[in-house]
């Protein structure tokens, strides 16, 4: 039986306030809440909200058999809290049927798995933490910001716990083969792919309203329809988009939300099922493994990094930024690591694209994105340094950086030490105890039969009492 397998993805970066360069060591507010007030808001109201009731329906209606996943940003959650706590809890009917799963992403949608796979997991770390607490739900799926994947990266997600990660069906990686089954991470056999099918994805997110394109308009049925005829053997269709398809890409005057509650009653027809991706990856068994040498991703015809690292600017600010990372990570200072979470959100680096570009960017050239970016990031670097000063050496710093991240080890190992040792003080003194009450217990035992003997006789006390008088005697001798 074929199935359909939905990933909707929702993020939203906390744009940066026009900050000139007279700001750097006066202004340490980057962000601009006003902007991000404002769009948060409108997306949340034109797409966000009705898209996510829309899904309620869908599950209503269909009786739990449309199913679901997807993928929040925490830098995204942060902003629904403050600005539109409404949607969040939508969010939560929708963990609460049971038929949506929540898929794990790097908190600040970063691109921290391509320059330091620490800050990676514990941004991982912190998404996960965030739909444990709001929804009750652990993620065993990971969704990597844009769809990035590559061979070192499989390894690392098996060590934080996953078994499948959603990615991009890239045809220079496919090749002949298609993206419509499972396949098995060959850098880490355990790991489950899950790929973007990059077609019926984009008639969808690029192409429904598009009135020049020729199978316009794109109907629910027309759509199930493609699904259903795809090759009998290719059991599972990854449909993987970005919820401001839905309302805000193209508004609800283009019908995009009929047409997506829809789908299930034609799919019902087709016999077309719908599977959460943990649900693709108990039930479908893999085809074979996959080797992704070089990192791939969901943007552009290339499908690789290059639309936030393809030129000098993107490079030169992503290596600054990156180079404090373990010097911010030791810091105990909450708002600059705040700061560097925010800093870190790939769509810094997509303003600073010089290719042809789509969506919104606040910035009119990608050369006012890079000078805005840089003025900022100047400001946290001063910031930095004032935590740790650069004036220390390499191997200094490198030292310090190491004594500080060994303390945690060596106070849980004195810990572990000290406990042992009042387990042994309180054991010493459980045997010492028992060791002093013993021969306090003998007297007792014995004192009851000396009290039965009575009085010494007369005789023997009158003997103990002459002995002293014979010593004279025997000197009176010797003097004789």
């Amino acid at each position: 039986m074929k199935a359909i397998c939905f990933n909707f993805e929702i993020h939203q970066p906390f744009r940066l306030k026009r900050y000139r360069f007279f700001d750097i060591g006066r202004d340490h507010y980057y962000f601009d809440d006003f902007l991000n007030d404002d769009i948060v808001t409108r997306i949340a109201h034109n797409s966000y909200i009705p898209a996510a009731e829309t899904l309620l329906r869908m599950i209503e209606q269909s009786e739990g058999k449309f199913r679901c996943s997807i993928a929040i940003s925490g830098v995204a959650f942060e902003q629904f809290e403050h600005y539109v706590p409404e949607f969040t809890d939508v969010l939560k009917r929708l963990a609460d049927t049971g038929a949506v799963e929540f898929v794990a992403q790097p908190f600040a949608y970063s691109l921290a798995n391509l320059a330091d796979p620490e800050e990676f997991a514990a941004q991982i770390a912190d998404t996960c933490s965030i739909l444990k607490s709001r929804f009750g739900v652990t993620p065993k799926v990971v969704r990597n910001t844009e769809l990035i994947y590559d061979d070192d990266l499989a390894p690392q997600l098996v060590h934080l716990g996953f078994n499948g990660v959603l990615t991009e069906g890239a045809k220079h990686i496919l090749g002949w083969k298609s993206p419509d089954y499972i396949y098995t991470a060959a850098s880490a056999p355990k790991l489950k792919l899950l790929l973007r099918n990059s077609k019926l994805s984009d008639d969808i997110a690029f192409r429904f309203s598009d009135s020049s394109w020729p199978e316009f308009p794109l109907t629910a049925d027309k759509y199930i329809d493609w699904i259903a005829s795809t090759p009998s053997d290719e059991q599972i269709v990854n449909i993987f988009l970005n919820m401001e398809t839905f309302g805000d890409l193209h508004p609800a005057t283009t019908g995009i939300f009929q047409f997506l509650e829809a789908l299930p009653r034609f799919a019902a027809e087709r016999g077309v099922e719908f599977l959460t991706p943990s649900e693709a990856i108990a039930k479908i068994k893999p085809v074979g493994e996959l080797s992704v040498m070089h990192p791939i991703s969901s943007a552009d015809e290339a499908r690789d990094t290059s639309a936030w690292l393809g030129n000098r600017l993107q490079n030169e600010a992503f290596e600054k930024l990156y180079s404090v990372s373990e010097r911010v990570r030791q810091c105990n200072n909450r708002q600059l690591k705040k700061d560097w979470e925010y800093l870190q959100t790939c769509d810094h680096f997509y303003y600073m694209s010089t290719k042809q570009r789509g969506g919104f960017s606040p910035y009119e050239t990608p050369f006012q994105a890079f000078t805005n970016y840089m003025n900022v990031l100047a400001d946290f670097l001063m910031r930095v340094e004032e935590e740790f000063p650069s004036q220390v050496d390499n191997e200094e710093l490198n030292s310090l950086l190491l004594t500080i991240s060994n303390q945690g080890a060596e106070i849980e190992a004195l810990n572990k030490e000290l406990a042992s040792m009042r387990k042994n003080v309180e054991q010493y003194n459980i045997e010492h105890r028992l060791r002093t009450e013993e021969p306090k217990e003998a007297p007792k035992a014995e004192a009851k039969p000396k009290a039965k003997r009575g009085p010494k006789p007369k005789a023997e006390k009158a003997a103990k009492e002459e002995k002293p008088k014979k010593a004279p005697a025997k000197r009176a001798k010797k003097a004789e």
